[in-house]
């Protein structure tokens, strides 16, 4: 996936880039409207992440005029949070509209929910016999309904949409976090992959992997 970024603040556009590259997506970054609208032309890009207030006009003019000519996926990410603005915004045609300061882990999840929305994404991820349909939320293995609870589900989710990646304890923390806005402490996340692992008839930790002294892996 490639996502064009329309920042002009720096170290919000550093920020961006790092976060999206854990994700594996390439990046095109531009600063103004200018150049926004020169990377459209020049680059296929999946989904833009387009801010309000820009050097050289406003995010809500680029927006329509994009929208006229072509149909790719829009997310606002600005500090403008006025109701006034959001409805603004989503009437224009937007995906959806994130507010500054934004929570990494559920910008992550609001993207991939665009994306998904918009075809772009999988809907079934798979890791070995494990299935998880994101259409509807429903999780086997060799073909036998798996019962999850909400925060299960997140936790596995996250980590099949990445097998053999490393998810540190404070990725999977903030993570849950940021979409749940519920507080979860570092018992708790142990206490639910272990619930988790038996679930997925993985009590030895094959699957869903310990790296001790750092976090879980999700194996392929």
């Amino acid at each position: 996936m490639k996502i064009l970024l329309v920042e002009d603040n720096e170290s919000i556009l550093m920020g961006l880039e790092y976060l999206l590259s854990k994700e594996g997506w390439q990046t095109v970054v531009a600063a103004d409207l200018k150049k926004a609208e020169r990377a459209v032309r020049t680059e296929p890009v999946d989904l833009i992440l387009l801010d309000v207030a820009l050097p050289d006009g406003d995010g809500f003019t680029f927006c329509k005029r994009l929208k006229e000519k072509e149909d790719i996926p829009v997310i606002f990410l600005t500090a403008r949070e006025e109701e006034q603005d959001v409805v603004r915004g989503l009437d224009l045609g937007a995906d959806d509209y994130v507010i500054k300061p934004f929570r990494n882990r559920e910008l992550i999840s609001r993207i991939r929910s665009v994306l998904r929305r918009r075809g772009k994404g999988p809907d079934i991820l798979k890791c070995g016999d494990i299935v998880l349909n994101l259409e509807t939320g429903k999780a086997s293995r060799n073909g036998e309904e798996i019962s999850l609870t909400k925060l299960e589900y997140r936790i596995l989710s996250a980590m099949m949409a990445y097998p053999g990646k490393l998810f540190t304890r404070e990725e999977i923390l903030s993570g849950v976090w940021d979409i749940s806005n519920n507080f979860v402490n570092d018992n708790t996340l142990t206490v639910t992959v272990k619930r988790l692992r038996e679930k997925l008839g993985d009590e030895e930790g094959r699957i869903l992997k310990t790296v001790r002294g750092m976090g879980y892996r999700m194996e392929k």
